[in-house]
C-alpha cells in the first residue's frame, strides 16, 4: 500500500478529525493508500502535544507553516485556517509542489479564490481539492444515484440548506468567523455553504440568478477582556436561484438556506429534490433514513423511508446493519481524496471532494449574493471560465 505523507496546517478541530481518520485506516478495505501524519504546523504550542502523544510517525511541530512546505518528507498538506488565511497558504503549498486539500472556502473573497485557482492551473502536477463531508453519508450516496439514473425527470424544486444553532446563545464568546477581517465578508455564506452547494454543482445544476436575504441578528458578543465586541459577519443567509439543468435545459428553482442562528437545529444538513417522475429528501437530523417518492402518471403519490444503513462509497469493515456518522464521513471523504490522488479519477461521480472549479462557483453565488443583499434586487451570476490546468 503506497503511503503518502501529509503535514497537518491548523492543528485545530478538523485537523484533529483528519488525524484521528489517519489513525483508523484499517477501517477502510481495498484501499491502495494511506496517509501518514509526519508534520504539523499551529502557532498555538498548545496544540502540539496532542499530535506528538498520539502519533509516533509526527517527526515535524512548528508554528510555521513555511517549514512544513520545505519539509522534503511531506508529500501533500491538509490546510484548515481562518479564511484571511487561504490565499497566502493555498498557494504557496500549491507551488511548493504539496498535494492540497483545503478546507472551504477556497479564499476569502472572490480574489482570492481566482490566485488560488491561478496557481493550481500553474502547477498541473499538484493535487488539488477542497473538503465537504455532505456527499458521503449513505443517504446522500443513494439520492446521488438517483441524479445519475435521471430518475427525478424534469427537476421542479430544490432546496438544500445547512443549519445549526450554537449562536443562539448571545452569550456566546467572539470567535473570527464572526470577524469580518478573518472571516470575509461572505459570514455564514462562506462558513458553511460548500456544503450545501457540493452535490448540486457535482451534479451540473448551475444557478443563474438570486435574490440574497442576509441576517446580522447578534450584533456584538463578549470579547473575553471584560467587553463586547461587533459581529460584523452575516448569521443567516437566504438565497433563491434560478437554476439551470443543462441535462434537459430546463430552469427550476433552487432555495439554499445557510444558517448559524437555527432554533432546534444542533447541526443539520438537508437535500429536498422535487421532480416529475420521482422526488426525494434527506436530512442529516434522520441521517439513516432518505425518503423517495416515485411517480408514474395516475399513480398513488407515496412516500417511501429507506434505511440506508452502513454503506458507503469506499468499503470498510462495519457491516451494513450498523448506523453511520459524521467521523465515518469524514473517513470517507479522505478515502476519497487518497484514491483521485493515486487512481487519476474519482471512484464515481458523487464520491468525489469538492473541485477547485466547483468552489469558484460558490465563489461567483456568493460575491452575487451580496450585491443581491446591498440592492435588494435579483442580481445575475457570470458564466463559469472552465478551469483548465496549463501544461
Amino acid at each position: 500500500m503506497k503511503t503518502m505523507r501529509f503535514g497537518i496546517i491548523g492543528g485545530g478541530l478538523m485537523g484533529r478529525e483528519f488525524a484521528s481518520a489517519s489513525a483508523r485506516w484499517m477501517h477502510l478495505l481495498e484501499m491502495k493508500a494511506r496517509p501518514e501524519i509526519v508534520a504539523l504546523c499551529d502557532t498555538n504550542p498548545a496544540v502540539h502535544p496532542w499530535y506528538r502523544g498520539h502519533f509516533a510517525t509526527v517527526r515535524q511541530t512548528t508554528d510555521r507553516y513555511q517549514a512544513v512546505l520545505e519539509n522534503p518528507q511531506v508529500d501533500a498538506v491538509y490546510i484548515a485556517v481562518p479564511h484571511h488565511l487561504h490565499e497566502e497558504i493555498y498557494c504557496a503549498a500549491i507551488r511548493a509542489g504539496k498535494h492540497v486539500m483545503g478546507e472551504k472556502p477556497f479564499g476569502m473573497d472572490l480574489p482570492a479564490n481566482e490566485k488560488i485557482l491561478s496557481a493550481a492551473r500553474e502547477h498541473p502536477a499538484v493535487f488539488v481539492r477542497c473538503s465537504s463531508e455532505f456527499p458521503f453519508f449513505p443517504g446522500m450516496q443513494k439520492l446521488c444515484g438517483l441524479i445519475e439514473e435521471n430518475a427525478f425527470g424534469r427537476i421542479i424544486e430544490l432546496n438544500t440548506g445547512f443549519l445549526h444553532s450554537s449562536d443562539l446563545d448571545p452569550d456566546k464568546p467572539i470567535n473570527w468567523k464572526r470577524m469580518a477581517k478573518f472571516n470575509g465578508e461572505y459570514g455564514v455564506l462562506g462558513d458553511l455553504g460548500m456544503h450545501a452547494l457540493h452535490v448540486p454543482l457535482r451534479a451540473g445544476w448551475r444557478p443563474e440568478n438570486v435574490r440574497a436575504v442576509l441576517s446580522k441578528i447578534v450584533e456584538y458578543r463578549k470579547d473575553g477582556k471584560g467587553n463586547k465586541a461587533p459581529c460584523d459577519t452575516w448569521d443567516n443567509g437566504t438565497l433563491l436561484m434560478e437554476t439551470r439543468n443543462p441535462a434537459d435545459g430546463s430552469v427550476f428553482p433552487w432555495t439554499l438556506k445557510l444558517q448559524r442562528i437555527a432554533p432546534g437545529h444542533r447541526n443539520t444538513w438537508y437535500m429536498e429534490v422535487a421532480g416529475t417522475r420521482a422526488s426525494a429528501r434527506w436530512s442529516s437530523e434522520n441521517p439513516q433514513a432518505l425518503e423517495v417518492l416515485r411517480y408514474t402518471p395516475g399513480g398513488p403519490q407515496t412516500w417511501e423511508k429507506i434505511q440506508t444503513g452502513y454503506a458507503p462509497a469506499f468499503k470498510t469493515i462495519t457491516g451494513e446493519i450498523f448506523d453511520f456518522g459524521f467521523g465515518d464521513s469524514i473517513l470517507q471523504m479522505w478515502a476519497a481524496f487518497l484514491y483521485e490522488l493515486t487512481e487519476g479519477k474519482p471512484v464515481k461521480k458523487f464520491a468525489g471532494c469538492v473541485l477547485p472549479e466547483e468552489t469558484a462557483l460558490s465563489h461567483q453565488l456568493f460575491t452575487a449574493a451580496l450585491e443581491s443583499q446591498k440592492q435588494s434586487r435579483v442580481v445575475s451570476i457570470p458564466a463559469a471560465v472552465p478551469f483548465q490546468k496549463q501544461t
